[in-house]
């Protein structure tokens, strides 16, 4: 869920940063309270965070790379995102995955 919420966050704003100041407090306390394996934890919210932040059109990293590549912004966006939403499941099933083993 952590992951999920980082990564729609980002896309929403336009910046991982900010997303990182509102979900490591909350991701911190779930750490201690429940027990959670804390570089799962952290590695959540710091890869949603990223990877919203890389789908976002209006992310400054976004508009800066389709600016030096010469490239129109939605064009950048529509050839980037196959990649970025392939990964982000992939990334999705391996947090899946790892939640129980490590627990």
């Amino acid at each position: 869920m952590l992951f999920i919420a980082g990564a729609i966050i980002p896309f929403s704003t336009g910046t991982s940063w900010g997303k990182f100041a509102i979900l490591i407090p909350i991701g911190v306390p779930l750490i201690q309270t429940l027990g959670l394996p804390p570089s799962l934890v952290i590695a959540a919210i710091l890869g949603g965070g990223v990877f919203g932040d890389h789908c976002s059109p209006i992310s400054d990293t976004t508009c800066v790379s389709a600016i030096a590549s010469g490239c129109n912004l939605l064009e950048h966006v529509r050839t980037q995102l196959p990649y970025a939403i392939f990964s982000g499941v992939v990334t999705l099933i391996g947090y899946f995955i790892a939640s129980f083993i490590m627990l």
